[in-house]
């Protein structure tokens, strides 16, 4: 029997010291991911008024992370790879009321083409019946990434899963069988199967489940529309309603679902849409050795 994680039933102060860091109320700077305003990235905005209470932003109707800079309030927007290259807009709601419209730019970037062979035939063409449940799933996947919750957690850099070979960067244009399907969501990271996988950051476990295409997977809540996603697991270890802390062990890579070898599938999603997780790991990101 595989030995259970490092639960986190976390006390009731500290959970409320660990959740102070909330827009309103936090001391001070947060250290933030690694500034890429491209589709895909991360942009940091610098709001104007700096002091006082954090406002609440929104981009293309989602609600954006708001935090600390060593100047100010500043806006953590996560830019959707379809997002075009040009002049954006985020709203900003002040707390006293008002709202205005601040601009910035999204950079073009060109991502590189992946082609894969899936000897399974029914996860590139799904039968009527695997399209029945791909369709009942999609909601689930959905509500769970609808996740907002107002508090963050005390850190905005990430914790590699798990150690391994890259081998599938993030923002890949893929083809499975020759047919073109949506750009890479995460990083694929290669390891023998049953490697621990560790959670990113101290947590809450919004949901769990076994999906045709994802296989096995951990939704992690971090706060503010941060979330990261432990796809393909050959088992979990947690469920949902879970609290862990950065480094626990969520479950263990495999390659359950679409997958052609052992490997985890991370994401990371901020304002509910997919952004680079090397973007959120301390220094940079090696793509060959995945360190």
């Amino acid at each position: 029997m595989s030995p259970r994680p490092r639960r986190c039933s976390l006390p009731a102060a500290l959970l409320a010291w660990v959740f102070s860091l909330s827009p309103g109320l936090l001391p001070a700077a947060v250290v933030l991911p690694q500034a890429a305003p491209v589709p895909g990235g991360v942009a940091l905005v610098p709001l104007k008024d700096a002091r006082g209470k954090a406002p609440t932003v929104w981009y293309q109707g989602k609600r954006v992370m708001v935090q600390r800079d060593t100047a100010g309030w500043i806006a953590v927007v996560g830019v959707p790879l379809t997002a075009k290259p040009g002049r954006h807009r985020i709203e900003i709601h002040q707390p006293a009321g008002g709202k205005h419209k601040l601009g910035f730019s999204v950079d073009d970037k060109r991502y590189r083409e992946q082609r894969i062979t899936i000897k399974d035939k029914r996860k590139v063409d799904p039968s009527a019946t695997d399209l029945k449940r791909i369709r009942a799933e999609q909601k689930e996947i959905r509500a769970a990434l609808a996740t907002w919750n107002a508090e963050l957690t005390a850190s905005l850099r990430l914790l590699q899963p798990v150690n391994g070979r890259t081998s599938g960067n993030f923002g890949l244009r893929r083809f499975f069988n020759d047919q073109p399907r949506k750009p890479h969501s995460g990083l694929d990271i290669a390891a023998p199967q049953g490697t621990p996988v560790r959670a990113a950051q101290l947590g809450r476990v919004v949901a769990t489940g076994d999906y045709f295409f994802n296989g096995k997977s951990v939704f992690l809540d971090h706060g503010q529309g941060l979330m990261t996603v432990y796809f393909h697991l050959a088992r979990i270890d947690v469920s949902a309603g879970d609290w862990v802390r950065q480094g626990d062990a969520l479950g263990a890579v495999g390659m359950t679902g679409r997958a052609t070898g052992p490997h985890l599938h991370w994401g990371v999603r901020l304002n509910g849409t997919s952004v680079d997780p090397s973007l959120f790991l301390p220094g940079p990101f090696d793509a060959g050795t995945g360190h």
